[in-house]
């Protein structure tokens, strides 16, 4: 659609640009249209396509309804608005002129952010996107967030900023490039001065502030306390066990601290939040006393035992060896694991030492203790070997409890010198009830006391006198060796192997001979036999010197009664 400013003059092309100028000073403007200004119009139709505009020209312009329509797809300009467009040309090839409104927005736009940066002014935007090295900001035009300017502290993850709007501060802008840098962080530090000088006038050690959680380390968590932050360290968050301040704390969460420290020259500041309450061992002996039962969960587990917090702060230890009366645990792991919920009974409490001694296995009765009327003393069990050792073997009392044979308990004459010549794991056996230590958990067995002692008899078998026959089995230089009957040995001295002096054993006996030899004492406490090889040599001689003796003794008593006779006539 063409206009015709003045149908009446039908000049030619100069009268008419004479005409248009004159009419374009009645409308308020300054000279003829240019490519590139903005100038103001009115929509006279709008259509399904298009929005006709009408900029006082010889033609009209048509913008595509787009540039009028909102993010909800609604139209947003009606016949007779007045709209502010760019002039991109005066004429196109179907004589209409070309305009603008989205390219004039973006214009005046510009034209805003310039005159903000001439005034210091801020600006808001959304963050749209990540771009490189930043982030893209929406403030009507595209402007770039450098990563560096996103906040005070560096930030990893800058996806978390996105379709956020904030303010910021125009630090770089060049209209013929396109190009706007922002900064946030400008802004925030501004802020933050301000607020680190109210925030100085009570820092001082003992008050007691609010913060916000500002970061979080393996160490502690940084607190915002207004401008200026302290560090509240892993030991001041709570009496209790913490393995990572994530376990109290969310990057945001606002906290009630206690200053500990503060360092004006440095502006260093250490918190506290336990120091707020009271420390759980200041009653823990009035709470807890010895015997008391507790219900607590195992926080840590190491070689020698595992700590059960009681409740928060609060710790005890359960030793290895209070964790069962009967099994013999290598390693606590193998009855407890981290976290789980145990009952204990308190065995010792020090609260200045912040100890507690706890003990698992009393919360059942001792089994020891029911031992020693089970199995008396004397009484025989049956059991397998579960263990062989140097010094004995263990046998199998009842589910975890072992009962003791020490090899000197195994036989009376047997020599042993290891019990696994003659037992193995899985052995069935049968021992006699020795003794029952309940204190120290002891079982004491026996094997050989299942027989009678040889020794005990030895003297009626083998009377002082008797001759036998026996085996040499170690010959010494003070003598030799030999064995009488199984397992029982005796000595045949030095003295004793021949009438005459002899200097070297091994020149009259040696190892594994047989040899007849005559006992000549018996020392049955101390389990010795002494023997003689030369005693019967003169054997025959001795019985012919007990015949005359034993004559002489009553030819004496016959003459004694003849003078007793004689004397009584």
């Amino acid at each position: 659609m063409q206009q015709n400013l003045n149908p009446q003059l039908d000049g030619g092309d100069e009268d008419f640009a004479s005409l248009f100028e004159a009419s374009l000073k009645e409308r308020g403007g300054e000279g003829i249209l240019k490519e590139g200004d903005l100038v103001k119009g009115t929509v006279v139709q709008v259509t399904k396509d298009y929005a006709v505009v009408d900029i006082g020209y010889k033609s009209e312009g048509q913008i595509p309804i787009s540039e009028f329509t909102n993010p909800r797809g609604e139209v947003t300009v009606k016949d007779g608005d007045p709209v502010e467009v760019l002039l991109e040309s005066r004429e196109n090839d179907t004589g209409m002129v070309v305009l603008s409104k989205e390219k004039a927005d973006k214009m005046r736009i510009w034209d805003e952010i310039s005159a903000a940066c001439e005034r210091d002014e801020i600006v808001k935007g959304v963050i749209v996107g990540r771009v490189k090295g930043g982030l893209s900001v929406d403030i009507g035009v595209k402007a770039f967030l450098p990563g560096s300017q996103v906040d005070i502290r560096p930030v990893r993850n800058l996806d978390q900023y996105i379709s956020k709007e904030f303010e910021f501060k125009v630090i770089k802008f060049n209209k013929k490039r396109g190009n706007i840098v922002l900064s946030r962080r400008v802004l925030l530090e501004k802020q933050r001065e301000e607020l680190k000088k109210e925030t100085l006038k009570n820092l001082k050690e003992g008050a007691v502030l609010k913060g916000v959680v500002k970061n979080l380390t393996d160490y502690g968590a940084f607190i915002d306390l207004g401008g200026i932050d302290g560090l509240l360290h892993i030991t001041d968050m709570s009496w209790g066990r913490i393995g990572h301040p994530s376990e109290m704390f969310n990057v945001g969460d606002e906290v009630r601290v206690v200053v500990l420290k503060f360092d004006p020259a440095q502006e260093r500041v250490s918190l506290g939040l336990k120091q707020i309450q009271e420390d759980p061992w200041h009653r823990a002996d009035e709470k807890y006393p010895v015997g008391t039962r507790v219900r607590g969960r195992v926080v840590s587990i190491t070689d020698y035992g595992a700590f059960v917090e009681i409740e928060q702060g609060v710790e005890g230890l359960v030793h290895v060896s209070e964790m069962s009366w009967t099994k013999r645990l290598k390693h606590p792991s193998k009855v407890l694991e981290v976290g789980q919920e145990v009952e204990a009974v308190v065995l010792d409490i020090d609260p200045k030492a912040k100890r507690i001694a706890l003990g698992m296995k009393q919360i059942e009765a001792n089994p020891w203790t029911l031992l020693e009327d089970k199995y008396p003393i004397g009484s025989i069990i049956k059991g397998q070997v579960r263990n062989v050792t140097d010094f004995g073997i263990f046998v199998g009392v009842e589910e975890g409890v072992d009962g003791l044979v020490h090899v000197s308990d195994i036989s009376w004459t047997q020599r042993i010198k290891h019990p696994g010549e003659l037992y193995k794991k899985g052995d069935e056996v049968e021992a006699m009830v020795l003794n029952i230590d309940v204190e120290n958990e002891r079982f004491s067995l026996g094997i050989k006391q299942l027989s009678q002692d040889p020794w005990e008899t030895l003297s009626e078998r083998l009377p002082v006198g008797s001759k036998v026959n026996g085996k040499v089995t170690k010959v010494t230089d003070f003598g030799a060796f030999v064995e009488i009957e199984p397992g029982i040995e005796g000595l045949v001295h030095v003295s004793e192997l021949k009438d005459e002096r002899v200097e070297n054993p091994r020149d009259v006996v040696s190892d594994g001979q047989e040899v007849a030899v005559k006992i000549i004492d018996i020392n049955t406490p101390d389990r010795k036999v002494a023997l003689s090889m030369k005693a019967l040599l003169h054997e025959g001689e001795d019985d012919y010197r007990e015949y005359l003796r034993k004559q002489a003794e009553g030819s004496k008593a016959r003459l004694g009664d003849v003078m007793a006779s004689k004397l009584r006539r």
